[in-house]
């Protein structure tokens, strides 16, 4: 097994425009996820996040720590969420991902396992 991590993207305030039935293709899309995640590996967690406008960026910046208010970057999209998963492969990784709501663009990245010592396990 491989440990992903699926980042959720989305335009800002779809939820909130979105109509029961959409709303309920969200929750469908998720428990579908869930579903594939559980019959083929394990689900780690996963959580909604708070709107990129109330994030705080660090910086280190010669020397000195800069904080920011707001995302790292300047996007449309915003994170929103996550899950951390293990599952057997990158291609049953994107099987899942394809499950979820097709207004998010999912971001999954391979996990690095290291040891106590900060090597690369694997």
């Amino acid at each position: 097994m491989r440990r992903y991590l699926f980042l959720l993207a989305y335009e800002p305030g779809g939820w909130e425009a979105a109509g029961p039935e959409e709303r309920q293709a969200y929750v469908d899309g998720h428990d579908a996820f869930h579903r594939f995640v559980d019959e083929r590996g394990r689900r780690i967690s996963g959580a909604p996040l708070a709107d990129a406008d109330t994030a705080t960026t660090v910086r280190h910046l010669d020397g000195r720590r800069v904080l920011t208010d707001g995302p790292f970057a300047e996007t449309t999209e915003m994170i929103g969420g996550y899950y951390d998963v293990e599952l057997p492969d990158l291609d049953v990784a994107i099987e899942a991902a394809s499950l979820l709501p097709p207004a998010y663009a999912v971001e999954i990245r391979s996990v690095v396992e290291l040891d106590a010592a900060g090597n690369q396990v694997g």
